[in-house]
């Protein structure tokens, strides 16, 4: 129904610019010409330009070589730079049409994906292949969305708000660890999106066949929320990627990948002022939409924020390194929200190490960490367990949620517990061993209370099989929809959903600490709501928006707390979770957490 009316909705829209006075657009008179050497375009000595003269702007169109997310696959964007500014791209909408579909079909794997492009006098359409649509109208300035989640949502019919990637289905087509429930599901669609522009200082271009768009806008608005990838451009070359794929310079966890080296090893220097004007008001207008915490921090507007710290002049400056750091600084010790990373500093400022400026939360909760596992190191000098028995209880670990590829366990049958860290390979060991022939076991204690979080999939997993259906809810905060999806999960590998699945007789608890956060905190939290499960320990970590890899304009790369909110939904409302879970009994005597066998007798005492 959603699909029809987005559908009339742009019939009635084309239908208006029809009817209205249209100014035909000027012919455009181009002339290539090969570059010699680095130029405004940006291109490179086998490169071509192509200008065009006829209206306000000087604009030079390029192919620019973008990697995608590694350095074996590449897609040649042509990248447009107006004026003489050489490192401030722009897109033309029909570029980038071509590039959305390209990455999408051939890299992403969505091959039913298709963005179509229409153009009418000022306005441009594109249309998804689902009805959703986003117009850009280059006479008021501005960007709408029928339904931004369904244009940004993949091709697929899952909720609009989908917290799994997982499909459910193999190559073959045969069932594999999820299904997805439609009783139960519900979907409420978002408001109508407009990006006013003008608000922001930031304007767009239709000059003769040319309808130009910053590039970090579309990088921030669609390719970010759709993929979880950013667009780089270093002076000489485009990156599709984000901070995982970069890594951190300096970081002995996450160095830096061959791509992020080649990222940097784009020439330093300042930025140009369009460049320092457009990448601050970009930023502006991207954190003002999708910063998810933004009404809970009483943030009316990040310009007026930045301006009341005393930031603004900074992030503005030249010198893209003193920008950097007050970004950096802003991000780790303003925001504070633990969700929120800087990650990189631009090509600009060169291979800058992050070195953490933990707020106040940060070190709240690296101290917590140090504490609660420095308490379990007592008992298990080795490591945690993954799985053990204390008479008829049963504990299972795991300080990440994290999970392998869904044929990984088909393949190897899931038969043991030693792939570390391997939350689905866990539950798919423990299940066999609490439903083994004579088990003792009558309790199951899930243990996260050093869970800092991790994969969605291996969280809705894990409700999967201790509630049989598992429900999880997403609030978005930039559009207002939210959604709650149901999902089995095939436990024993026999790709059948059934009650063989699921932990259905045992009395389940959950042990959480300040450590547990994010997803380490939604488990919990649905544990809470549901009545199910008894929770032992002290109130978790809290922790609600799922993390979302972004970037300026002038190529530093961080993480937010995005518009997508993890909750908890009773009674037909939805329940914010970022404050964390108390538990039903409070373990007073820390040094008791990790003592399985005294924790053992008294859950005992419990039923």
């Amino acid at each position: 129904m959603k699909r029809m009316l987005a559908l009339i909705l742009a019939i009635m829209m084309l239908m208006t610019c029809a009817l209205a006075e249209t100014t035909e657009p000027a012919d455009t008179a181009e002339a290539t010409e090969t570059a010699e050497t680095t130029d405004a375009t940006g291109t490179d000595e086998s490169g071509e330009a192509t200008e065009a003269d006829d209206g306000a702007h000087t604009i030079f169109r390029t192919e620019v070589k973008t990697y995608l997310a590694d350095m074996d696959n590449w897609y040649n964007l042509p990248m447009c730079f107006v004026d003489g500014v050489d490192d401030l791209p722009w897109l033309d909408l029909e570029d980038f049409c071509g590039f959305m579909n390209t990455f999408q079909n051939n890299f992403w794997g969505d091959a039913n994906y298709n963005l179509e492009y229409i153009a009418n006098g000022d306005l441009v359409y594109l249309n998804r292949e689902s009805g959703y649509f986003m117009c850009v109208d280059f006479n008021e300035n501005t960007i709408f969305f029928s339904d931004y989640d369904g244009f940004v949502h993949d091709s697929s019919d899952k909720p609009l708000v989908d917290m799994v990637s997982a499909n459910g289905f193999d190559k073959d087509g045969r069932s594999e660890l999820f299904q997805r429930l439609p009783a139960g599901t519900y979907d409420r669609y978002g408001q109508r999106i407009q990006l006013e522009l003008n608000d922001y200082g930031i304007q767009l271009i239709h000059q003769g066949d040319y309808y130009l768009v910053p590039a970090q806008t579309l990088s921030d608005f669609v390719l970010a929320i759709s993929t979880g990838m950013n667009l780089f451009y270093n002076g000489e070359e485009a990156f599709c990627a984000n901070s995982d794929l970069f890594g951190m310079v300096g970081s002995s966890n996450y160095p830096l990948t061959q791509l992020g080296e080649r990222y940097y090893s784009g020439k330093q220097g300042p930025r140009s002022e369009a460049l320092a004007t457009y990448g601050y008001n970009e930023l502006c207008l991207m954190l003002d939409k999708l910063y998810g915490l933004k009404e809970l921090h009483d943030v009316t507007s990040f310009d007026r924020l930045f301006t009341q710290l005393g930031y603004k002049d900074d992030l503005m400056a030249a010198d893209p390194t003193v920008a950097d750091n007050k970004l950096y600084d802003f991000i780790d010790m303003q925001l504070d929200d633990i969700h929120s990373n800087f990650s990189g500093y631009s090509y600009l400022s060169g291979k800058l190490a992050t070195e953490g400026r933990f707020g106040l939360m940060g070190r709240k909760l690296d101290s917590s960490f140090d504490f609660f596992k420095g308490l379990r190191q007592l008992r298990y000098p080795d490591g945690p367990v993954g799985y053990e028995e204390f008479g008829n209880t049963a504990y299972i670990t795991f300080d990440t949620f994290y999970n392998n590829p869904a044929s990984t366990y088909y393949e190897n049958d899931a038969g043991d517990d030693t792939i570390p860290g391997d939350t689905i390979g866990l539950i798919i060991y423990a299940h066999k061993q609490i439903y083994r022939e004579d088990s003792p076991v009558e309790n199951v204690v899930i243990d996260l209370s050093c869970n800092g979080g991790g994969s969605l999939n291996a969280a809705a997993f894990v409700l999967g099989w201790v509630f049989g259906e598992g429900q999880v809810s997403l609030a978005n905060s930039f559009s207002g929809a939210n959604s709650t999806s149901i999902y089995r999960v095939d436990t024993n590998l026999d790709r059948e959903f059934d009650i063989n699945d699921q932990a259905y007789d045992k009395n389940i608890y959950c042990l959480i600490s300040p450590c547990s956060f994010s997803c380490g905190n939604m488990v919990p939290a649905a544990f809470k709501a549901s009545g199910q499960v008894t929770l032992l320990g002290r109130t978790s970590g809290g922790g609600s928006c799922l993390v979302l890899n972004m970037a300026t304009a002038w190529g530093t790369y961080f993480e937010i707390s995005g518009p997508l909110r993890m909750s908890f939904r009773k009674n037909g409302v939805f329940y914010d979770i970022d404050r964390g879970v108390e538990p039903d009994f409070v373990i007073n005597n820390v040094s008791n957490f990790y003592d399985r066998q005294a924790l053992t007798d008294y859950i005992n005492t419990l039923f």
